[in-house]
């Protein structure tokens, strides 16, 4: 990534400040501003969970209907390429951000998001810093 040295130069004087390597610190960095803007999506009314009609394929796929993320993007004002052709991670997060609101609010248990959560949980607890694709671990 190209930017002015000037840039460069605060960022590398955040980095050390925090302790971080600069690659680290760019990614914390850009990682919270995305949770940030997650945070602030609306979920347009009408709208629930269960529309997203999230499964788990034989080999632990997980596909989903696209509608409610094309919905959400449209009532938000946000390209639905963010989600659809941006890092996985992306649409994860607004699964789940989605999921835990839903939860909160008194919405139904859904089996497949539990599932991905418990997965993430014994990932962590096994210190395994990334998923493996279905089939590849």
């Amino acid at each position: 990534m190209r930017v002015p040295a000037a840039t460069k130069g605060h960022w590398v004087a955040h980095s050390r400040a925090a302790g971080m390597r600069l690659t680290d610190w760019i990614v914390n960095a850009v990682e919270t501003h995305m949770q940030r803007q997650i945070a602030k999506i609306r979920i347009p009314v009408g709208l629930d969970f269960s529309d997203l009609k999230l499964a788990r394929g034989a080999d632990g796929s997980v596909s989903f209907d696209w509608s409610p993320i094309e919905q959400i993007c449209r009532e938000n004002g946000l390209p639905i390429e963010i989600f659809r052709d941006g890092p996985e991670d992306n649409v994860a997060g607004l699964v789940s951000a989605w999921y835990a609101h839903h939860r909160a609010n008194g919405g139904e248990i859904d089996p497949v998001q539990e599932d991905l959560i418990a997965e993430v949980i014994a990932e962590d607890s096994a210190g395994q810093r990334y998923s493996h694709k279905p089939g590849s671990a």
